[in-house]
């Protein structure tokens, strides 16, 4: 059972970016999601929403989503919207996310993401400048977060 939908999960980071004066390019809207769907994998064992991310080569992309802001290339996404209406344990996640993510630049995101074995497994031995659109499958996202949650409670 999904949640929410990856469009509403980047309307309340456009949203907070517009609420923040902060910078959001169409790069680190990408990762920031990137991130809400893994940690939400990790700690509710459920994803957030049904879109599958690609292996790309700056890191994860939903590519619906990449099309639609696609036009703002490297610049800021101007686009006025509403604060998405999630549940109390979605808002709640996404506050604790953005504290962890969201001072980050796209770029910061992209190299964490790059570390990260769930992209590194999905691009298997395609070059790092290659373009991919291999799957990067929610079950190796939750394993890999899973194991990062273990990690920081020891």
């Amino acid at each position: 059972m999904t949640i929410t939908t990856s469009k509403d999960i980047a309307d309340y980071f456009i949203w907070l970016a517009n609420e923040t004066g902060s910078f959001l390019s169409n790069l680190k809207l990408q990762k920031l999601v990137y991130y809400a769907q893994a940690w939400y994998l990790a700690l509710y064992n459920q994803p957030l929403f049904a879109e599958d991310f690609e292996a790309w080569v700056h890191g994860p992309v939903i590519p619906d989503l990449y099309q639609e802001y696609k036009q703002f290339t490297w610049k800021p996404i101007f686009k006025d919207v509403e604060e998405p209406n999630f549940s109390d344990q979605v808002h709640e996640f996404l506050s604790e996310l953005v504290e962890v993510y969201f001072g980050c630049d796209g770029f910061e995101l992209e190299q964490m993401t790059h570390r990260e074995n769930s992209w590194i497994k999905a691009r298997g031995n395609i070059p790092q400048d290659e373009p991919s659109n291999a799957i990067i499958s929610k079950e190796a996202m939750k394993e890999y977060y899973q194991k990062c949650a273990e990690t920081e409670e020891d």
